[in-house]
């Protein structure tokens, strides 16, 4: 019995989860020279990482990769063992679809059924953002396509990443890559190699560090399926509404047809439409979890749209001084809000709480704010504070995207006015 016990130890120590290797990846050393679908790469160091996270992969492994929008956790998407690896990993529900991402136009070909032609509204859009944060839905070739990826849903979810390690890995792999967001499932998504080795170290086996992810929030999802021929957004993100719009109003025809436009109408889910059976079954991810969330309470704050009816506005000084009564005396509490938002004066008022703060660029820059906010939420968790309060930005341009993340992420909204800290 002795002797059976040192050697199951011993072999508990051999084949213990080891931790995770973080290998870079320069960016920069990465191109793709025009008609070429693989790519060159100057910088050995980075070859290496990219060929060794493509076998991984085709070892039918799960890799974290870095693309424009949040790093990634990817799997060969045409193999619904390895596509599976990644729901487990995450702890996501099996009914929350994946996006497949490509290196090239031909790998996108390889996964439509072969008697569908790509829209003129698609191939503006195409042409425009791809390689980017787009996402655009097809119908999904059953022979194909496992229904793992797209949890049993006649539609596929696709994108080309413009980061070139997404890019280059993709094309090395020699094969589309599922890849949601690479974080434990409800959580805000990563947007730094940092972040996933706080959340996912020991559970993946690499992760290749490519640096901040420019762009901050996931791609922008588009369905262009419906038979009226009207574009909806179905989760808005790194491609703009305005920029959707400005594009097919440049790429198609505004002739009449029967007395009607063919330029189709761009909707946004929830703003312009409601869809409830689609919520329940949905074709995309973000649509039906909660999400975006820290292991800390968030609370919304409302500074420029009217509360609802029965309930009214606080001043922002009142707000901030209960905190101390509702949280607990010198608690901490991390704000996200723009760099000249009046929330920064009102706090120097209340000396009962640590603040912790950390900014979203100006009002005028939604940009940023979608650049930073996930940042924002991992780094204010990781300085162990008790409540995040983040101040809403307006629903224009990326401040659309923002703020579909932060009401996900919020646990309760508040309304303030900022009259006794002016």
């Amino acid at each position: 019995m002795f002797l059976l016990r040192v050697f199951r130890q011993a072999c508990a120590r051999y084949f213990s989860p080891t931790r995770t290797r973080l290998l870079s990846c320069n960016p920069s050393a990465i191109t793709f020279p025009p008609g070429r679908d693989l790519p060159e790469i100057t910088c050995q160091e980075t070859s290496d990482a990219l060929s060794l996270a493509a076998q991984h992969l085709n070892d039918l492994d799960v890799v974290v990769f870095p693309t424009e929008t949040v790093y990634g956790l990817g799997a060969l998407a045409l193999n619904a063992e390895a596509s599976a690896k990644i729901f487990a990993t995450k702890g996501r529900p099996a009914d929350n679809p994946l996006i497949v991402h490509v290196s090239s136009f031909a790998m996108l070909q390889s996964l439509l059924p072969k008697d569908y032609k790509i829209c003129p509204a698609y191939q503006a859009l195409m042409k425009h953002f791809w390689p980017g944060a787009l996402t655009l839905l097809f119908p999904r070739d059953s022979n194909v396509i496992p229904s793992i990826i797209t949890a049993g849903q006649s539609s596929v979810a696709v994108r080309m990443p413009s980061h070139p390690v997404a890019r280059a890995l993709i094309a090395k792999t020699n094969g589309p890559l599922a890849a949601p967001s690479a974080n434990t499932s409800g959580k805000p998504s990563p947007t730094k190699a940092a972040h996933v080795l706080r959340d996912l170290d020991g559970k993946v086996p690499l992760i290749l560090d490519g640096g901040a992810c420019d762009v901050g929030l996931e791609s922008t999802v588009v369905d262009g399926l419906h038979e009226d021929g009207n574009i909806r957004v179905l989760r808005p993100g790194g491609i703009t509404v305005e920029d959707i719009e400005r594009v097919l109003e440049l790429e198609l025809s505004e002739d009449k047809e029967d007395g009607k436009s063919v330029l189709p109408k761009v909707l946004v889910h929830k703003r312009d439409y409601r869809d409830e059976a689609m919520e329940q079954a949905p074709t995309t991810p973000g649509m039906k979890y909660r999400h975006y969330s820290p292991s800390v309470p968030v609370t919304l704050l409302h500074t420029s749209t009217q509360p609802p009816v029965g309930q009214h506005a606080l001043s922002a000084s009142t707000f901030i001084s209960t905190l101390p009564s509702t949280i607990g005396a010198k608690s901490r509490v991390g704000v996200l809000a723009p760099a000249d938002s009046k929330f920064w004066e009102c706090i120097e008022l209340e000396d009962g709480v640590e603040w912790h703060k950390y900014t979203l660029g100006t009002i005028a820059e939604p940009a940023v704010a979608a650049q930073r906010l996930f940042d924002g939420l991992l780094t204010l968790e990781h300085e162990g504070v008790d409540l995040i309060i983040i101040e809403e930005i307006l629903e224009e341009r990326e401040g659309l995207a923002v703020m579909n993340r932060v009401r996900k992420a919020a646990g309760e909204s508040r309304w303030i006015n900022y009259e006794t800290c002016e």
